[in-house]
């Protein structure tokens, strides 16, 4: 009976000592989070740069950018560490598999639009849902909306250019996130991800009699998968994040106009190829959008290029390597690119 009481006691001291750590450390990442701004100003402001300069920009971007990723990704995959402890793989992979799976891909291209994430920013829900159990072909289905078809993008281009190339973009848009997933999960590409996260979606996540975790379980559950997760993951954001950093601010108008209006159809295709290696969110590189159509480029080739950026920039795909294997990520990226040409002409036809 001694030992029992005694168990309870040690477990209910633990658990004040994780709510109080939680709740701290809550509070310290909202400040953290309300204040990149400020942070990557003060930096320079300390080193004497200025963001009207190449290498100033650059410097404020990675400043901003580095601790805003680094955030997003320990949040994200302790809380989805803990939601995990209810349902296990298997559960989760049921409710979304087989017929329903077209419902998942459309639920999380849809979850997309709600969440204003650049394409770095989303890796780490990306990696949170794998850990979950949500199938590989959903998580892809999120993972190209999120960036691409978001609430900002849509008020910027409704602002800029109306509704109807605003609603036209949202639903060319979704139909390449779903559908990208729905073909990336019809392929089964799961022997493609990364050994450590095929153990993490192999890992059980309940004991195997029912019995249910207790708050401290699951706590603890959470703080283990961010050791695990961000400790693996985090120099491949610090270089993706560096790479982003170093191309920002270096995007060539009048050379991408002077093509991007011709009539020709490979004007599309070398639209998204250039954007590939650039980096940057839809409040960033919308304006740079209108800027080319103010010189003539033509809207569907525009449109096209902005996909590519913000869907399939380097930065993103260095930081995926950690966890996907290069077939996965080539088949990832053509299936996106596949559908980002047909928007692009669509537009171009259409406008």
């Amino acid at each position: 009976m001694r030992n029992t009481v005694g168990i309870e006691t040690r477990t209910n001291a633990r658990l004040a000592c994780w709510l109080i750590g939680l709740t701290t450390g809550s509070v310290l990442w909202l400040a953290a989070y309300s204040q990149l701004t400020a942070f990557a100003d003060a930096v320079l402001a300390v080193t004497g740069l200025s963001r009207a300069t190449r290498f100033g920009e650059a410097v404020h971007f990675f400043c901003y950018d580095t601790p805003k990723v680094l955030l997003l990704l320990t949040g994200i995959v302790f809380v989805m560490g803990v939601v995990q402890t209810f349902f296990s793989p298997e559960r989760t992979r049921t409710m979304l598999a087989g017929r329903r799976a077209g419902l998942g891909n459309v639920l999380a291209a849809t979850l997309g639009i709600v969440t204003p994430f650049c394409s770095c920013s989303a890796v780490p829900l990306f990696i949170g849902f794998l850990s979950a159990g949500v199938p590989l072909g959903v998580t892809f289905s999120f993972l190209v909306s999120a960036p691409m078809v978001n609430e900002i993008a849509l008020v910027l281009l409704f602002g800029m250019f109306g509704w109807q190339v605003a609603t036209l973009y949202l639903g060319l848009g979704l139909l390449v996130a779903t559908l990208a997933g729905l073909v990336i999960g019809r392929l089964r590409m799961e022997a493609h991800l990364e050994d450590w996260v095929q153990a993490i979606l192999a890992r059980p996540t309940a004991r195997a009699d029912g019995e249910p975790l207790c708050w401290l379980q699951r706590l603890q559950a959470g703080g283990a998968r961010v050791r695990e997760i961000v400790g693996r993951v985090w120099p491949y954001v610090l270089a993706g994040i560096g790479l982003g950093a170093a191309i920002h601010g270096y995007v060539p108008e009048d050379f991408m106009a002077s093509f991007m209006g011709r009539d020709v159809w490979w004007a599309v295709p070398a639209a998204v190829l250039l954007g590939v290696p650039m980096y940057s969110n839809a409040a960033g590189i919308i304006p740079i959008v209108e800027a080319l159509i103010g010189k003539g480029a033509a809207i569907g080739t525009v449109l096209a290029f902005m996909m590519a950026v913000i869907a399939l920039s380097a930065p993103e795909m260095i930081i995926l390597r950690k966890a996907l294997r290069p077939t996965l990520i080539a088949t990832f990226a053509g299936v996106v690119a596949t559908g980002i040409l047909l928007v692009g002409y669509v537009f171009n036809w259409v406008l």
